[in-house]
């Protein structure tokens, strides 16, 4: 059934781009698994709405949210073959994919969001932007997604003691389940959509993910434990299909590279007022936050920067990722 209703959704989609097209405008179709009004769907309709004005409504940007069109697996490969043109998604599926996007995936490879900020905004996204497009992928901006933490329905996490014997959700990233693995529990990768049933009926204990999405999500009505462990800083990726960017003529593709660098500024403002918002909301629902000491966290990262950050370019990014103040 849900194969279906995301077969329609994209005939529906298809139809919807050939009408506008014949009126003059093309359509760009972009997805985000996240619910209407969250930051980084925010950002890529403000992207639309600037690309819009620039190009005097030749272009336009219809953003399909809370997973329309698929979770976020489906639609990477939906933009990658051109089905979609757009997409926001997290940067950790693309792992396997494109090697220099494991860094920024790293545990604690960030300080803070400041010093993220700095990385993706330098030499080190450029050269992530530039590892992408072998993919037939055209990397329009980095997104913020804060600070990603564990939470789950059992007990306070203090220590890496804690973490012992207990089902983590993450994302389907080998790195990721690693990093759950050195803290002695158990990684459970499973779609977005899936988590909230999964703590409720016992598959998982709990999950790993930022504040907002901790909260509109409502994982937090059924995992009360929230560890400012901080474990990932990682940002999100708004990528555009290869093909579909190189047939844009210079000009344009200079006014969609503008809007994205110009919607990352606003994607900001509107994520470090959300996630304030969203802490606010879950501690209402009643949700436990505790600040476990970070350091023997760190100290366990060490075999999965040794499995994963194999080769001189990364470890060279890794060295000028540590380098940036």
């Amino acid at each position: 059934m849900k194969n279906f209703v995301t077969l329609a959704a994209g005939l529906m989609v298809a139809a919807s781009f050939m009408s506008s097209a014949a009126s003059g405008q093309t359509v760009l179709k972009s997805s985000d698994t996240h619910p209407d009004g969250y930051p980084t769907v925010e950002g890529v309709k403000y992207f639309g709405e600037l690309v819009k004005e620039r190009t005097q409504g030749r272009y336009s940007v219809e953003v399909y949210h809370s997973a329309q069109l698929g979770e976020e697996k489906d639609t990477i490969e939906q933009v990658r073959s051109g089905v979609i043109e757009l997409n926001r998604v997290s940067m950790a599926p693309f792992n396997g994919t494109v090697k220099e996007s494991i860094v920024p995936a790293l545990p604690y490879i960030f300080r803070s969001e400041e010093h993220m900020h700095k990385v993706m905004d330098g030499a080190v996204g450029d050269q992530i932007k530039e590892a992408f497009e072998p993919a037939g992928l055209v990397v329009l901006a980095f997104y913020d997604a804060g600070a990603r933490s564990f939470y789950n329905k059992t007990k306070p996490i203090n220590s890496v003691a804690d973490m012992k014997g207990l089902k983590f959700r993450v994302i389907q990233s080998d790195i990721f389940v690693d990093m759950v693995a050195a803290l002695g529990a158990n990684a459970t990768p499973m779609p977005y959509g899936e988590v909230y049933s999964g703590i409720e009926t016992g598959v998982i204990d709990g999950a790993e993910n930022n504040f907002p999405s901790y909260d509109t999500a409502k994982h937090a009505e059924v995992a009360k434990n929230y560890s400012l462990d901080e474990h990932t800083i990682l940002p999100e990726v708004f990528v555009m299909n290869k093909a579909a960017f190189d047939k844009l003529k210079p000009e344009d593709q200079e006014i969609f590279k503008q809007a994205a660098k110009d919607s990352v500024a606003k994607q900001r403002e509107l994520w470090a007022a959300k996630v304030a918002e969203s802490r606010t909301n879950v501690e209402k629902l009643g949700a436990q936050i505790t600040t476990p000491d970070k350091q023997g966290f760190i100290e366990a990262m060490a075999p999965v920067y040794e499995k994963h950050v194999k080769d001189d370019v990364l470890k060279k990014m890794v060295e000028d990722v540590k380098a940036v103040q």
